[in-house]
């Protein structure tokens, strides 16, 4: 039976036969629906007005922008997984050399710790939250230790069981989530007072460009796995199809997520301020309505943390990690228990640790991101047995294992990224520029790697040629 249809995807990281991609482009969009079911965009969306000083309408223009431009990103990156039909990290190979791909890899796989982490305390919260409207229940030392043992055993089964169990979790939450969300909606129109919400002055543009990097760098922390989530596609698969499927999924899930945060904010103010982050929902809408809502969100919550291992798993694979992918997730699942208990108990403040864990993220990222983005635009196929060739005798083998010009405008960009950035633990040299100052960092890292590498010489090496009759248009992504 092939490994997408049985019940545990058995598939690592070697491409996708061509006689089981199956898949459809409009499954993309659950996929990133499920991606982004969250209720960490209501806090950030409170947060564009209570630092940010935005006004509702400036607050839309940040909430339509941000998912636009990031998962635009994604989209574009994921056109790689129809055309290998491998893993992100795994494609990684080819651009930056066998061994050359352990340095970007490695950063990314801890990277992904802090976003499982960040996921499995929202989801913890959300489980306190319900336990405390529903029975009187306090947290407690205990109790949180219990919440974050069953968030994070049911994201590693669900992450373990792979893209079957993804897919299917993921419709049905979208669902769910919607039917909630116009509900909350609904309630919003009816309570709210309107007068104070537009009679909110505007704030600086530059609070609002700032605004667009902070919820973008959310859907930038995903563009390495987008090729993941589209192995199983078939090559004639509609790349146009693919970009606008992952840009509405996300969308329609952050437009009015962060739009409601906003509306929120304005008779909460210290929403975005809460040390939980979930609890104010039972505070600001009536149980008949939290608690569904909340639990709903809690599946969300799941999901992100499943979808996150899922291509963790990849990772730590190519990194050398011996083991089944649904076992590979187990490490993250470890850290992100350990690190979820220092920051509900120990973290003195959870909003600030979030915005500076995701400003950190995106310029992890963003390094590899601009190197693979130009490798794309050069390469329409992959060597499969080349990408699970390890040896000096593999194509991507390149020199010593690395490819020197990727690496190099990776190591360069991320340096780069890392100078405009500033978090409350950490000042980069020219955070106070006006870069610096938008929360622009990992654009700039994202830039500074694409030219580099794009000017750098080529890496000579051979390419897979695709199947007949499913070659690409050289230079189209409409095909």
């Amino acid at each position: 039976m092939p490994a997408e249809e049985t019940a545990v995807e058995t598939r690592g990281l070697e491409p996708v036969p061509d006689s089981e991609r199956r898949g459809k482009v409009r499954e993309l969009v659950p996929t990133w629906v499920a991606a982004n079911i969250s209720v960490l965009l209501l806090t950030m969306g409170a947060g564009l007005v209570i630092f940010n000083k935005l006004n509702i309408w400036q607050v839309l223009v940040v909430a339509v922008a941000a998912p636009v431009v990031s998962y635009g990103i994604v989209g574009l990156i994921s056109i790689a997984g129809k055309r290998g039909g491998a893993p992100g990290m795994a494609l990684s190979r080819a651009v930056f050399g066998q061994r050359g791909n352990l340095f970007p890899g490695a950063l990314i796989w801890v990277a992904r710790w802090g976003w499982e982490t960040i996921n499995a305390v929202s989801g913890a919260y959300a489980v306190l939250t319900v336990l405390d409207l529903l029975f009187g229940i306090k947290s407690s030392t205990t109790l949180i230790v219990v919440t974050l043992l069953f968030f994070v055993g049911c994201t590693f089964v669900v992450s373990g069981l792979g893209i079957n169990a993804l897919r299917v979790c993921s419709k049905w939450s979208t669902y769910l989530f919607g039917a909630f969300s116009v509900l909350v909606l609904g309630y919003l129109v009816v309570t709210t007072d309107w007068s104070a919400v537009f009679g909110k002055p505007a704030g600086s543009t530059a609070m609002m460009i700032a605004g667009i990097g902070t919820i973008a760098a959310g859907g930038i922390s995903w563009v390495p796995s987008g090729p993941d989530f589209t192995r199983y596609l078939p090559r004639t698969a509609s790349s146009k199809a693919m970009v606008g499927a992952t840009i509405g999924g996300a969308g329609v899930v952050v437009l009015p997520m962060v739009l409601m945060g906003a509306v929120m904010a304005v008779g909460t103010p210290d929403l975005a301020t809460a040390q939980d982050p979930v609890s104010f929902i039972g505070a600001l809408l009536p149980t008949w309505i939290a608690v569904p809502y909340l639990l709903v969100a809690l599946v969300g919550m799941l999901l992100i943390n499943s979808m996150s291992m899922y291509s963790a798993g990849f990772t730590a694979q190519t990194l050398g990690i011996k083991v089944p992918r649904a076992w590979a997730v187990s490490v993250n699942a470890v850290i992100s228990l350990v690190f979820g208990f220092l920051l509900m108990v120990v973290a003195t403040s959870f909003f600030g640790s979030f915005i500076s864990f995701l400003t950190l993220l995106a310029v992890a990222f963003s390094a590899w991101i601009g190197v693979f983005g130009v490798d794309m635009l050069r390469r329409k196929s992959y060597d499969g047995p080349a990408l699970l060739d390890t040896t000096p005798s593999s194509a991507y083998w390149y020199k010593g294992g690395f490819a020197w010009q990727a690496v190099t405008a990776w190591a360069v960009a991320l340096a780069v990224g890392l100078l405009f950035t500033a978090v409350d633990w950490f000042s980069g040299p020219l955070a106070g520029t006006w870069i610096g100052q938008n929360g622009l960092g990992w654009a700039v890292g994202i830039l500074t790697s694409g030219a580099l590498y794009a000017v750098l010489p080529r890496t000579p090496a051979p390419a897979a040629p695709a199947p007949a009759g499913e070659r690409e248009l050289a230079g189209s992504l409409s095909n």
